[in-house]
């Protein structure tokens, strides 16, 4: 049997940071570039071996960055481009690669080209941007991500522009050779730095359909606008022209994408990106009528689904990133498991499945201490996305507490909290009175303080796995079955090679499950389990407590 070929950016551990809010180093409430530094070595503790660092580009800030209006430069709330060089020689130091965010579906509303473009059709900038004669209206039905049309008038042309996210975000038309040469520029100005890749937001949608026709409005709205006719085109384009010219890491965030599309994007064999972020297992919780804020709960029989979907078409031909969270989605231990009375059994458990998974780990900020989603107000949110729709929900007739509860579980103020450092004011974070965002108020609980203090903490939880699976190859290479697919309580699933056979289950419910499995020999073939005392192992099963995780190598 063939098993995945060894390569260096399959081996990579992922530490996901979102800079506002990890560190302040200056006391003005906002997290920044020196923050970063100082917890360069914390960083280096887990384990990890690359960050990513969500943008740190100049930027007005409506979409917090992700509306770039100056690509080669610093926001001045995070430092300066001498910051950001010492930032990058320290991690380097470190052996730790930086993996920057690249935003190039879209760009500000504020951007140089964009200011020079919206002003008359003749500017050298206005075929950077889609923009659609408006004598005859709107040019079609699309709707924003972030609700309402997807097109903004623009008096000055008398045209329609487009923005698949906030109006303050025009979409960049790829179309133009000379807008794709400044984006392939803007990177070599960064790789030239020395970065060590790039993760590409919204990555699939930098190619639009044909004619723009309407969209179904049944349809998932990732894939009305995903996959345009010229996106390979593109992406080996700028493989040819960039990305094989370093020794960089690429991962794509591609919504809208099955896994079809997505080996067409990463196979080996295609010259476009190394890995994918595919958001399958993100939308298994939607309502019963595909609605995202909805607080649904998370069936385990359609994640092993998807996970195992992923896999059997991937493995062997392309590869996949793994992650449960990040700066878009709600809290991992509030999602899919237990966060209350076992948040810390629950937080092992997705770390065991995270690191013992085929594909590239990322790890967000705060989970690997089991930080969870928090309580807002209405006034305290901060993402556009949450402020719109409590807002056109409140407009359309609909009351507070129906709104909330959906948006509470989903809103990604939950991943944007502050960094639990320790039991201090901001829990560490700031010296200032009023930070950026609040901090969830069981900080004092939870922080990396207290867990450096406790050998079975989530934390060292972490640093365990992350060791054992830079040791295993079975983990990072081996291949994957399934076992029991129709059990609802029990993941349990094999990964092996030429030389190991494990055997990995996850106890996803709060009450004891029995795994019943020939072929378990003695307990000393267990490598990995997330409570204080091992678990019950016999020659016939495995008796496993409420969200208990283990992984036992096999004879």
């Amino acid at each position: 049997m063939k098993f995945e070929e060894k390569k260096w950016w399959k081996e990579e551990i992922v530490y996901q940071i979102y800079p506002r809010s990890y560190m302040d180093s200056n006391g003005d409430g906002i997290g920044d570039i020196h923050g970063i530094i100082d917890k360069l070595d914390y960083i280096k503790s887990l384990g990890v071996t690359a960050v990513w660092l969500n943008p740190i580009y100049s930027s007005p800030c409506d979409d917090m960055g992700y509306d770039i209006s100056d690509y080669r430069n610093i926001l001045s709330d995070f430092g300066t481009i001498q910051d950001f060089e010492i930032l990058l020689s320290e991690m380097h130091k470190r052996s730790i690669k930086l993996i920057m965010d690249l935003v190039v579906n879209h760009s500000s509303d504020e951007h140089a080209w964009f200011i020079d473009a919206k002003r008359s059709r003749d500017s050298k900038y206005h075929d950077y941007y889609i923009f659609k004669d408006a004598s005859k209206g709107i040019p079609n039905n699309w709707d924003s991500y972030f609700l309402g049309s997807a097109w903004e008038y623009n008096e000055p042309t008398n045209e329609y522009f487009l923005h698949l996210f906030s109006k303050k975000q025009p979409d960049l038309n790829w179309e133009n050779p000379q807008l794709r040469k400044e984006v392939y520029d803007l990177m070599k100005f960064w790789l030239e730095k020395g970065v060590d890749g790039f993760r590409m937001d919204v990555i699939s949608l930098i190619s639009k359909k044909p004619g723009f026709p309407d969209r179904n409005l049944k349809e998932e709205i990732g894939r009305s606008y995903a996959n345009g006719p010229r996106l390979h085109e593109y992406l080996k384009e700028m493989n040819s022209d960039v990305l094989s010219k370093f020794k960089c890491l690429t991962v794509g965030e591609c919504v809208g994408v099955s896994p079809e599309d997505g080996l067409k994007i990463v196979g080996y064999d295609r010259n476009e990106l190394h890995m994918l972020f595919h958001f399958e297992a993100m939308l298994t919780d939607m309502g019963p009528n595909g609605e995202f804020w909805y607080p649904a709960k998370i069936e385990l029989k359609k994640i092993k689904e998807v996970f195992t979907k992923w896999h059997k078409k991937l493995y062997g031909k392309a590869w996949n990133s793994i992650y449960l969270m990040n700066h878009d989605q709600p809290r991992s231990v509030s999602r899919f498991c237990n966060d209350g009375k076992y948040r810390k059994e629950s937080s092992k458990l997705l770390a065991t499945f995270q690191l013992s998974m085929c594909g590239t780990p990322y790890i967000y900020q705060g989970e690997e201490i089991g930080m969870t989603n928090c309580h807002f107000e209405p006034e305290e949110f901060r993402d556009i996305w949450a402020i719109n729709y409590y807002r056109e929900m409140m407009e359309k007739g609909f009351k507070k507490e129906d709104i909330l509860p959906g948006i509470l579980y989903k809103a990604r103020d939950n991943s944007r909290t502050l960094m639990q450092w320790n039991t201090s004011m901001n829990s560490g974070f700031s010296s200032c009175d009023s930070t950026w965002i609040k901090v969830n108020p069981n900080y004092k609980q939870i922080n990396v303080e207290e867990a450096e203090k406790d050998s079975d903490s989530i934390l060292n939880y972490f640093r365990k796995m992350i060791a054992l699976r830079k040791k295993t190859p079975a983990l990072i290479y081996g291949d994957y079955e399934l076992i029991d697919e129709e059990n609802s309580s029990l993941y349990v699933y094999r990964r092996f090679d030429e030389n190991m056979n494990l055997l990995v289950a996850l106890n996803f419910s709060d009450s004891e499950q029995i795994l019943k499995f020939n072929g378990i020999k003695s307990t000393s073939n267990i490598l990995m389990f997330n409570y204080k005392n091992a678990p019950a192992v016999s020659n016939d099963e495995i008796c496993l407590r409420a969200y208990e995780a283990i992984i036992i190598r096999l004879q």
